[in-house]
């Protein structure tokens, strides 16, 4: 859910940092698809030009029509989804916050969305409306293990990160720190 919690205030407002797509995993995709994908490119404009613009192989000896030609667009499409994994880490999709202040009694659940009119997602509640803390757990080919805010006529508010499933045993001790905090039940389990 977090990277890091912080309860402070006499122990009245607990603000929990949500990682977004600026992960180890994302940065690390981005670049070996860049690199790839140049490698592509340059295979085909090699093929294309008969000049080796590449260091480990030698395309030229490639026949344009269809391999370089092939290559070429290959290359093209593996940029363009580089350039959009990188504008995923640039905007940090995901990444954001969730505060529960009993002072005031408020919580704000606060995301940063695609560019646009709705780039911020901000969800503002009052801690009377919270009905639970929810432990939603599915295994199989594809894991989900998330926690989520149940609040009285709306829908389930997921508030752990998208991606790598946390553990379970750092899901339930996030889920009933929160829980004790609200003071209000956790189900799931």
């Amino acid at each position: 859910m977090t990277a890091s919690t912080t309860i402070n205030k006499g122990d009245r407002l607990l603000h929990q940092n949500v990682l977004g797509s600026r992960r180890f995993s994302n940065y690390w995709w981005a670049t070996i698809v860049t690199l790839g994908a140049t490698g592509f490119l340059l295979a085909g404009i090699s093929s294309y030009l008969k000049v080796n613009l590449l260091i480990v192989t030698d395309p030229t000896q490639l026949i344009f029509v269809p391999q370089g030609l092939v290559m070429g667009l290959y290359g093209t499409a593996g940029l363009l989804l580089a350039l959009y994994l990188w504008l995923v880490v640039l905007w940090d999709l995901g990444g954001g916050y969730n505060e529960f202040n009993q002072e005031t009694g408020t919580i704000k659940i606060f995301r940063w969305g695609f560019p646009g009119k709705n780039r911020r997602i901000e969800i503002d509640s009052s801690i009377k409306d919270v009905q639970s803390v929810r432990i939603a757990i599915k295994e199989g080919l594809n894991p989900t293990r998330a926690l989520y805010l149940r609040l009285k006529g709306r829908r389930d508010i997921p508030l752990t990160r998208v991606g790598q499933p946390l553990s379970l045993t750092e899901l339930e001790t996030q889920g009933a720190e929160l829980a004790r905090f609200l003071e209000v039940p956790l189900e799931g389990l």
